[in-house]
């Protein structure tokens, strides 16, 4: 898989801000050529709307963010890129005399990705001297949570380049999608620019307004849409029987005349107004940077919903959750003594989201147990206790817990956990957790916890696989050497004289 430490970005609207943000949080440096004046804040714009949702999406500790430089020119951005995508306009002419450019002052062995929607990628590398390292990499707004991008390559792309992009992508949390045969507006868009062009008809017929399709959207099949596509949606619709019976049912409609798929209306100045004037109604309320944030946190919860059942979206989403605990914790060492657990494990940072507090604005007792939960979890990844594990049979049970509250924190405040191995066998973990708060460093909350390894097949405790305990033993070796908590092994109680 390709280690990426170095991107340009041409371009930093919507999307090309979208993949700075992306590219910054998963520790890249990122250079940026955009002859906008006004790139640098519409960047650092979408980037607070990315750390934003970051900061929910997943509690394993990020990496440290890479830096953003803008540069004057072209050339500067490019020269010493790993990798270089392209955000501009959707004309041909510009991007093949962009890419023209990148092609002359990039490095030889640099990746090159064009953001574009539609255009074939044999058109842009038109005018390139070495066109086998471009291809399309069509991603879906907002760019740093959807992790769908479109890898497309064109007439002269190599299967190298190919082969790299799509580890690349995946390597930062997105789904590449390899569209094996050039086809304008590639996959994706197809479906949209169909739902698109209805839309318009119904519009323009005045059968209904944008609030009525969108909510004909989001309360419908647009739910279906987002965890199993269109055809394993009605594969299901299609009961015991599955797709071939969904077909002889429905297939029959499709020669009656219910769209005009093959038609658009003309965008009047009379059918631009109506549309904008009832947009304005719908959604005018909220500022373009208010519906981003709504957008993104509604995005997030789907996410972790489907993270739950590892499906879909979600699956990525746990995919890139292990890729960042082995970045922190050395979880993919060859050997437990390659990676460092000389001190207690950093295995969350979060910040304390608005349904974790109570009427004070603090956060509750019960998601104080959530938090310290998931530190149990994360602690469960370093050890390398993955799905395949869990589905083997193998699992660590909590069979006691003990949490001390010590300061109050209120809503959206960053926060931080730490755990330590205070001891173990071949069976137990004994756990402490420490909650701090993420700016103050202030210790907010501990939780001491005794864990049984299990056979959950059998029901009944076992001895974890020797692969886990060498995980065990050698953070327990480490630990041993450091101090062990005042408060582990406290019981409840009030003390009383004489």
């Amino acid at each position: 898989m390709m280690e990426l430490r170095k991107a340009a970005c041409i371009g930093g609207g919507v999307i090309g801000g979208g993949w700075i943000a992306r590219l910054v949080l998963n520790g890249i440096d990122v250079a940026v050529f955009d002859p906008d004046p006004e790139a640098e804040r519409k960047v650092s714009e979408v980037l607070a709307n990315a750390e934003h949702a970051y900061a929910k999406m997943t509690m394993a500790p990020p990496v440290p963010k890479g830096t953003i430089t803008y540069a004057k020119t072209l050339e500067e951005a490019v020269r010493d890129a790993d990798f270089i995508q392209e955000s501009a306009p959707e004309r041909v002419d510009l991007k093949q005399k962009i890419h023209a450019e990148i092609d002359q002052y990039a490095r030889p062995d640099a990746l090159i990705g064009s953001s574009t929607s539609g255009i074939l990628p044999t058109d842009i590398q038109k005018d390139m001297q070495r066109p086998e390292r471009l291809f399309v990499a069509h991603p879906f707004n907002p760019v740093y949570l959807l992790p769908l991008v479109e890898v497309v390559g064109g007439e002269k792309t190599s299967q190298d380049a190919i082969d790299r992009a799509m580890g690349m992508f995946q390597s930062i949390g997105m789904k590449p999608l390899h569209v094996k045969k050039e086809i304008e507006a590639f996959i994706a868009d197809r479906f949209l620019e169909a739902v698109w062009r209805e839309g318009l008809w119904l519009i323009n017929d005045g059968i209904a307004t944008t609030q009525e399709i969108d909510d004909a959207i989001r309360y419908g099949f647009g739910l279906r849409w987002a965890q199993m596509g269109l055809f394993e949606t009605y594969r299901v619709a299609g009961g015991e029987a599955g797709m071939k019976h969904f077909i002889a049912q429905f297939g029959p409609c499709l020669k009656w005349p219910w769209t005009k798929l093959m038609d658009v209306p003309e965008l009047t100045d009379e059918l631009v107004d109506k549309i904008a004037s009832q947009s304005d109604e719908q959604s005018g309320m909220y500022s373009i940077r208010e519906l981003e944030r709504i957008r993104d946190d509604n995005l997030v919860a789907i996410m972790q919903a489907l993270r739950g059942n590892r499906w879909g979206a979600g699956q990525v989403l746990a995919d890139y959750e292990e890729r960042l605990y082995e970045r922190a914790h050395g979880v993919a060492a060859e050997t437990a003594e390659e990676a460092d657990y000389s001190k207690p494990l950093k295995v969350v940072e979060t910040s304390v989201q608005p349904e974790w507090v109570d009427y004070n604005n603090h956060m509750t007792e019960s998601r104080y147990l959530q938090v310290f939960g998931d530190m149990s979890d994360a602690f469960y990844k370093v050890l390398g206790i993955d799905q395949a594990y869990h589905d083997a049979g193998g699992s660590y049970y909590t069979v006691e817990t003990h949490i001390m509250h010590i300061l109050e924190v209120a809503g959206m405040e960053p926060i931080y956990g730490t755990t330590q191995l205070v001891d173990a066998d071949d069976k137990r973990l004994h756990l402490f957790h420490r909650l701090y708060h993420g700016r103050t460093n202030e210790l907010l909350a501990s939780a001491e916890q005794m864990m049984l390894h299990v056979n959950t097949k059998e029901s009944r405790a076992s001895v974890a696989e020797p692969h886990i305990l060498e995980k065990v033993y050698a953070i327990k070796a480490a630990h041993d050497s450091l101090e062990k908590p005042e408060a582990a092994g406290r019981s409840i109680g009030i003390k009383r004289k004489g």
